[in-house]
């Protein structure tokens, strides 16, 4: 339940924020700028689960972090509700800060609530919990969104402060039905360990105030001095990490051999992400501008699109759960690497798709909301078939020493994705509109080649991953 409010809040904001920055009555941004924006966001919020979880494992334990990311939370939707560009920002990063801290540690906790990873009961528990997840971000655009598009952008918002509110009460009032166990510091930083962290911290802040006090108090700040630095962020982090865990002399070659295979199916789920989350902004802005959003003559909000994945979601991974069951009893499962490739496929097939409504708006037309649709529905189809196999291979390819972190790492391809969304789309740096039929063309046939690629290349992937099938 605590996750269903969170994520209720979190898609929430997210399905009004690409149409919010591009409003005349919102921040009225070109298109280009606010899917950048956009894309850094998510990026953030993929890329603090790292210090999260670091943040839970040596300084508070996930219970009390978990209460600390909702209060963040519900500050940073009540600053997005006030109506001013700053405390607009404000709030996007506090929202990214706290969904990082939250999202590390909260599927943590649904672990410690039974007796190890034998327990009958866990796989259940972890399907309610999924369960929770797309609930939340399914009703969430119905409801925010279509108070933010049609009442007040700002009281869209102010209803996200409002579910995050209530998901944060709700867990305060049934703690006390959590383990113990979610209370402990796993392992806590000595006293000489916290005064080298915070003096590390307190030097990185004192430099980064310094730096941004001279570009503002020289009249040069824009958002992009901002924007710029967290796109580069996203795309060094993840490959310093992987590097330094590559270059580990602790591994043995077996482990070695299985990070060198990872890193395959690393760089597939980056191109995944990529074109996966302009759902969310390329999808969503063309369709306000290009798509006529009616069934049967009736109109909906832009932001209803964005229930469309989740629903999905909700009623198809039953039947990939029982089909890869079904497969596995005859022998004839994919391995995880044709799952990879084909989730790799679709979603190169959903933008070979997004080419119709293009060529139809371009003509001059407004494109039909079924052709949306599919589009989702190619990318839902291509998201069970890679994102729940990733989480699995992630598990199973971890070196003893990264047990924990590698989940981490897991996520950091989809902040490697978003930030190479928002380097494209970013006019300062010589970004394009997306939702051009040339620029469509080649992220479609980058997915599909990358796909193709690692299907190619799977007797060589196979031989690296040792012992994992």
């Amino acid at each position: 339940m605590t996750e269903m409010w969170e994520r209720f809040s979190y898609y929430g904001m997210r399905a009004l924020l690409p149409l919010y920055l591009v409003a005349p009555g919102g921040l009225h941004l070109n298109a280009g700028t606010a899917t950048a924006i956009y894309a850094v966001y998510l990026s953030l919020v993929y890329l603090l689960t790292l210090p999260g979880g670091w943040f839970a494992d040596r300084v508070l334990g996930p219970r009390k972090t978990v209460t600390v990311a909702g209060v963040v939370i519900m500050i940073g939707h009540l600053c997005l509700a006030v109506p001013a560009a700053a405390s607009f920002y404000v709030g996007l990063v506090l929202v990214a800060i706290g969904s990082g801290l939250l999202k590390a540690n909260i599927s943590t906790m649904v672990g410690h609530l039974y007796n190890g990873p034998e327990d009958p009961r866990r796989d259940g528990g972890f399907t309610l919990f999924y369960i929770g997840i797309n609930l939340g971000a399914f009703v969430a655009p119905l409801v925010i969104g279509t108070v933010g598009e049609n009442v007040n952008w700002h009281l869209g918002f102010a209803l996200a402060a409002l579910g995050m509110a209530l998901g944060l009460a709700q867990y305060l009032l049934g703690g006390r039905h959590l383990n113990p166990k979610s209370s402990e510091v796993p392992t806590p930083l000595t006293p000489a360990e916290k005064a080298a962290t915070l003096r590390k911290g307190l030097i990185w802040l004192a430099v980064a105030v310094a730096f941004y006090g001279v570009v503002g108090g020289t009249g040069h700040f824009t958002l992009n001095w901002a924007l710029i630095p967290l796109t580069l962020i996203g795309l060094i982090v993840p490959i310093m990490v992987i590097t330094r865990i590559l270059r580990d002399k602790d591994l043995d070659s077996a482990e070695r051999s299985k990070v060198s295979a990872y890193i395959w199916f690393f760089v597939a789920a980056a191109v995944f992400w990529m074109i996966y989350d302009q759902g969310g902004s390329t999808l969503s802005l063309f369709a306000e501008k290009r798509a006529d959003n009616t069934i049967f003559g009736w109109a909906f909000p832009v932001s209803w699109y964005q229930s469309v994945n989740p629903v999905m979601i909700m009623a198809l991974a039953p039947v990939f759960a029982w089909l890869w069951l079904w497969l596995n009893r005859r022998g004839k499962e994919p391995s995880t690497i044709v799952k990879f490739s084909s989730g790799l496929v679709l979603v190169g097939a959903s933008f070979f798709v997004f080419l119709a409504p293009l060529s139809i708006a371009e003509g001059g037309h407004k494109a039909a909301a079924m052709w949306l649709v599919a589009i989702y529905f190619a990318q839902t189809i291509g998201e069970l078939t890679l994102s729940p196999v990733g989480l699995s291979v992630t598990t199973k390819m971890a070196p003893k020493k990264y047990a924990s972190q590698m989940m981490g790492v897991w996520f950091l391809a989809v902040t490697a994705g978003d930030s190479v969304t928002a380097l494209l789309s970013n006019p300062a740096v010589g970004g394009v509109n997306l939702d051009k039929m040339g620029f469509v063309t080649l992220e479609a046939a980058l997915a599909v080649v990358a796909g193709v690629a690692v299907w190619m290349y799977r007797g060589k992937v196979k031989k690296l991953m040792g012992n994992v099938h």
